[in-house]
């Protein structure tokens, strides 16, 4: 390598860094679509850009941060596919050069850092290349750990401060699995302060802590949103549902070990030789190596137990280059036999899973559940609307024939284009507001039948749920309600039972219904 390359190298690296990181995202989120999930935050941002309420104007169980992100990159970006898909690949860039920046920290040589960072950056966010609530709060999380590392590497308040705001955020994304991190991150710090005698520490997590929520009151003031609401939907109504999963979850060893394996893999050597010196090493658990290696465990652990407890698809094989690096970052540190052959071991593990799980989940899009599409059926999804430009469009539903799909929605536009009345519209298709150019007065942000999105009958917070809603039609003045549905399901709004002969049903085509109301609500 000439000088003038090693001079560079480091800003060669940043740069390369940042660029593929971005374009592979770009490239991933536009590569298919499951609409209930692709579309997430896409109406809900172009709702908030226009004056929408979370809590207030819909029922929010999960992510309010990415709904006012999403806003503040159409505000800047314009209303359009690629403006929301850069949301996540700029967290995906951000993550990258986080690590990067985090393995230098911790003295492993450059050329690894970049490679480590790079596999990183192909395994984050590209798994679903769109906005995703469990991606933020995880990777929000994993940023507060990089500033965990940093406050005990460099013994800079700034990072004992800047944590607890980021676990805020991440919290504020989704609930878990941020939230065991929040607990965990929390006995270890304390557990820091107590060895090393580092009280101040305490003093600075807390002032984070007390910007964190001075900053959220106020947001809250200002928008107008009540914590008691935020509070009933966001922090109780969410148990009510975490609890049955866990009841209901069969736990099985295909499910919490051979799954994970590569990751287990990946910090297995990370352990080994941290016990190793545990046992070993007088002292040891006042370095701060040791407290890298339990923090890395805690993140692990919590990622894992996230992921076996949700019924999404597996995202957090990210985790795999970082424990790889830091696993090599022990095995520099340590005098253990054949170092060098297990570091190689490590690096040929990392790209053969990185490689692996990059066919299974940006190739063929399995967290979409776009397994076995024909991605040369793709349409541009222009031809819904200009400003979904650049999305191949093909879903799970249709994955033989997304032509019939994107006719099918063409025609519920037109329908609901011809209707002037103020209605709202209840669908898994969460782009209307934008296609329609108008506030479809959404009491959710999608809509599911089982209790996953907002209380169904039997729930104690239903009746909360109701109120939402009969303030949001008579607010608006709400004459009639669509309840969408192109996938042939039963598209049946079974919440409209409550108003039992306050409507008029009828059937305008196998997958749209309207429901007339009447002057009773």
């Amino acid at each position: 390598m000439t000088s003038s390359i090693l001079k560079y190298r480091n800003k060669i690296y940043i740069l390369v860094l940042l660029t593929f990181s971005i374009i592979i995202n770009q490239y991933y989120g536009n590569r298919g679509t499951f609409p209930m999930d692709s579309f997430h935050f896409f109406d809900s941002g172009y709702r908030i850009l226009n004056g929408s309420i979370p809590f207030v104007d819909y029922w929010l169980i999960k992510g309010p941060l990415l709904d006012y992100i999403s806003a503040i990159f159409f505000y800047l970006f314009g209303v359009n596919w690629q403006a929301y898909v850069f949301q996540a690949s700029l967290i995906n860039a951000i993550l990258t050069l986080s690590t990067f920046f985090i393995l230098k920290n911790f003295k492993l040589n450059i050329n690894f850092c970049f490679f480590y960072s790079l596999l990183l950056s192909v395994l984050a966010y590209p798994s679903s290349g769109t906005p995703f609530i469990d991606h933020h709060s995880a990777f929000i999380s994993l940023l507060a750990v990089y500033c965990f590392f940093f406050a005990i590497n460099t013994q800079k308040n700034f990072y004992w401060i800047l944590m607890p705001i980021l676990f805020g955020f991440a919290f504020l994304s989704k609930q878990v699995p941020a939230g065991y991190l929040i607990i965990f991150i929390f006995l270890v710090t304390i557990f820091y302060v107590v060895k090393n005698k580092k009280l101040s520490v305490i003093k600075n997590c807390l002032l984070g802590t007390l910007i964190f929520i001075s900053l959220f009151l106020v947001f809250c003031k200002t928008q107008g949103i009540l914590i008691s609401a935020f509070f009933d939907q966001y922090i109780f109504y969410p148990q009510t549902v975490g609890k049955e999963r866990f009841v209901d979850y069969n736990f099985t060893f295909s499910g919490i070990v051979e799954h994970f394996i590569f990751i287990y893999l990946a910090i297995f050597f990370l352990v080994y030789v941290n016990l190793k010196k545990l046992f070993n090493e007088k002292n040891y658990t006042k370095k701060n190596d040791f407290y890298s290696f339990l923090t890395l465990t805690c993140l692990t652990f919590s990622l894992i137990l996230h992921q076996i407890l949700t019924k999404n698809q597996t995202f957090i094989f990210f985790l795999i280059p970082i424990l790889s690096a830091f696993s090599h970052i022990s095995l520099n540190l340590s005098n253990l036999k054949f170092k060098k052959a297990i570091t190689f071991f490590i690096i040929i593990i990392c790209l053969f899973s990185t490689f692996k799980y990059h066919l299974r989940f940006n190739e063929n899009r399995k967290f979409h559940e776009l397994i076995g599409a024909n991605f040369e059926l793709v349409i541009n999804a222009n031809k819904i609307d200009n400003r979904l430009a650049g999305l191949k469009w093909i879903t799970p539903q249709f994955k033989n024939d997304p032509k019939k799909e994107i006719d099918l929605i063409n025609k519920i536009k037109l329908i609901l284009k011809s209707d002037n009345r103020s209605k709202m519209i209840i669908t898994n298709y969460p782009f209307f507001s934008v296609i329609l150019d108008q506030d479809v007065f959404a009491p959710s942000r999608i809509y599911t039948g089982d209790g996953t999105t907002h209380p169904i009958k039997g729930n104690k917070y239903v009746s909360k749920y109701q109120e939402l809603m009969d303030n949001l039609i008579k607010r608006n003045e709400i004459s009639v309600i669509y309840v969408i549905n192109t996938a042939n399901e039963n598209n049946n709004f079974h919440y409209i039972d409550l108003y039992k002969n306050c409507y008029e049903k009828f059937s305008l085509m196998q997958q749209l219904t309207s429901y007339e109301l009447k002057n009773c609500i």
